[in-house]
């Protein structure tokens, strides 16, 4: 399996790591942290050197309550460290909802746009459709201010399943090309504890669907109604619940931890060849 972005044709044969680089003031969990340029672009550096197989920049905060920012705060946080991560040979994704933030980056030299609204907004498939760009597709209901009040569902994993697949043929038909194209059921927005731990259980369904599956646990406040830890104590159970994603047919693993989690998954990918070889 592979994922095609705009530069690089990622093998995904075996589950691989993006590194989450928030260049906000106010991210659930290292809000403030990277919002400065130089700081932001050594944090990318870092990820890389920790095994990092893709970045993501995002300028604008989607944790539950965030307030929206305007397009050109948003591209203005995010401009200097993609120019600098771009040249640092490998795929580098921008998160975001808004078309012009997606021309922009796509005129910067991104690789990936990862929009948790799924291409919805008008003119954000027009904004990626031609361009080459690899696409992430997340489900979300509503906005980050009002989404939880949406986490309303007869069956999580079907309704997601449905909504992903239905975007998936959207972005076909506008012209992204389906090996461009990975989903994401966007745990921890819009659902509840219970729909996040119902999904992930389903999982495979989603695997199903024929795109690479994209997935982000870490350090989400599941994990902490689970543990009883706060944000920054959540690295055990952020590797555990990647290694559940990974062993339901999640292909991209998106984490603030990257050393961490690589480590955790080549012990997980050894045992699983160890699997194979016992079976021949």
């Amino acid at each position: 399996m592979h994922w095609q972005t705009r530069r690089f044709r990622l093998d995904l044969t075996q589950p691989r790591v993006m590194g989450i680089v928030n260049v906000t003031p106010d991210s659930f969990s290292d809000g403030g942290r990277h919002d400065d340029v130089r700081a932001a672009i050594a944090h990318c550096e870092r990820l890389v050197a920790e095994g990092a197989a893709l970045l993501d920049l995002g300028g604008e905060s989607t944790r539950p309550g965030a307030p929206r920012v305007d397009a050109q705060t948003e591209w203005a946080r995010i401009a200097d460290v993609l120019a600098a991560a771009v040249t640092l040979g490998l795929p580098v994704s921008v998160d975001t909802t808004k078309p012009e933030v997606m021309r922009r980056a796509l005129d910067a030299g991104a690789d990936v746009i990862n929009d948790v609204q799924a291409l919805q907004a008008p003119g954000a498939l027009a904004a990626v459709a031609g361009s080459g760009a690899g696409v992430c597709l997340m489900h979300m209901r509503g906005e980050p201010a009002s989404m939880q009040e949406l986490a309303v569902y007869d069956d999580v994993v079907a309704d997601v399943a449905a909504f992903l697949a239905a975007r998936a043929q959207a972005a076909r038909e506008a012209g992204i090309p389906a090996a461009c194209i990975a989903l994401d059921p966007g745990y921890g927005f819009a659902k509840t504890s219970a729909h996040n731990l119902q999904l992930l259980a389903g999982q495979g369904r989603l695997a199903e669907l024929g795109h690479p599956l994209l997935v982000g646990w870490s350090r989400k406040r599941t994990l902490g109604e689970i543990t009883g830890r706060p944000v920054d104590g959540r690295l055990a159970a952020s590797l555990a619940a990647a290694l559940c994603a990974a062993s339901a047919g999640a292909r991209v693993l998106r984490v603030h931890d990257v050393a961490a989690t690589v480590d955790a998954l080549k012990v997980w990918s050894a045992v699983e060849a160890a699997k194979i070889t016992a079976i021949a």
